[in-house]
């Protein structure tokens, strides 16, 4: 029979853990700690082709002494639980881009977790990791370049970095790149791999990119590491995104025109170029169509056969949605991440 002492401070010890799960803080968008395990130290590692990636960025500084804190909002785990909600065959990887977190067995919390953590890490093909950019460009054709420290000199370190990341990230395993600023409205594991899509007449966008782990995936994914590096402007936010594949497709396809691109995928090496329907159905000049309750009937229309919705948080993020209000992101939200809208709180 244990000892009285021992045996109490068992039980407060229970008491206390049972208590850290049930009560969980009430504002969602605090920053509280999380100890995240490497993308490539830990299990389980990345399905070539068969897996989802999203990056956090915005937390990264590279001057920063200490230990970062997670910060996650509604609408980044809204983008997340959509992805894992409609594709569960595939694992989805949130990469969060900053050196100085702290690895912890399995890549797990402790301590009293954020609800939208719970709600996102309640779908068991989702995986919180970290990335550290020297050792992730490592072996690809940009990792003599990161060393020159250009990157980091740019006027949109953080755009940046999330530009980089997802090219080395596909170059790396294939797979499907998306923004944190989407919801994803169907299943996209049978959709042919190598694609993009078009944001107008003369443009690709880089924030739904998929890519084959092997053949002519990896070599547009190699292609758009070197156009990264040789073309790299730190003073032009869009340069190094969705520039990057625009310059990449036009080459592969041998015309500046998308649409020729998207007529012919046989032109395009096997390069799939979507009409604007199928990822940025709401422009990012129609954004507060997503926000007004009086757009919602015909943003629902226009949005009824995509696959992903854009909402342009580089402008939209300053507008505040209720919850069970009547816009369309707040419809799109409730249906496609249930768990991540009902744990926003007040607003989403």
């Amino acid at each position: 029979m244990l000892p009285r002492q021992p045996l109490l401070r068992m039980m407060t010890r229970a008491y206390l853990l049972l208590l850290s799960l049930i009560l969980v803080p009430a504002k969602t968008n605090q920053s509280f700690s999380f100890r995240l395990d490497d993308i490539l130290l830990s299990e389980p590692r990345p399905t070539p082709g068969r897996s989802i990636f999203f990056h956090e960025t915005s937390c990264y500084d590279a001057k920063a002494e200490q230990h970062s804190r997670l910060n996650l909002s509604a609408r980044q785990a809204c983008a997340i639980e959509s992805a894992a909600l409609h594709n569960p065959n595939f694992q989805v990887f949130v990469l969060f881009a900053d050196p100085k977190y702290r690895a912890s067995p399995n890549g797990q919390s402790s301590g009293n977790q954020q609800p939208l953590v719970d709600a996102i890490l309640s779908y068991g093909n989702v995986q919180l990791r970290r990335v550290n950019l020297w050792r992730y460009a490592a072996g690809t054709p940009v990792e003599e370049w990161l060393k020159n420290g250009q990157l980091f000199r740019s006027r949109f370190l953080v755009s940046h970095v999330s530009d980089f990341l997802r090219f080395v990230t596909l170059f790396r395993y294939g797979g499907l790149y998306l923004d944190m600023d989407v919801v994803v409205l169907q299943s996209m594991e049978n959709v042919p791999p190598n694609y993009a899509g078009a944001e107008s007449d003369y443009m690709l966008a880089a924030g739904i990119i998929n890519l084959s782990a092997t053949g002519i995936g990896h070599e547009i994914a190699e292609l758009c590491l070197r156009d990264f590096q040789h073309n790299f402007n730190g003073h032009n936010w869009g340069n190094n995104g969705p520039g990057v594949i625009t310059r990449v497709a036009q080459r592969i396809c041998d015309t500046d025109y998308v649409a020729l691109m998207q007529d012919d995928r046989k032109r395009c090496m096997g390069l799939k170029v979507y009409w604007r329907g199928a990822f940025y159905a709401v422009s990012s000049r129609q954004w507060r169509d997503l926000f007004n309750p009086d757009r919602l009937e015909q943003t629902m229309a226009r949005t009824k056969y995509s696959y992903v919705v854009h909402v342009w948080n580089k402008q939209s993020n300053k507008v505040p949605i209720k919850v069970g209000s009547s816009s369309a992101y707040a419809k799109l939200a409730e249906r496609n991440c249930p768990r991540a809208y009902h744990a926003a709180g007040e607003y989403f």
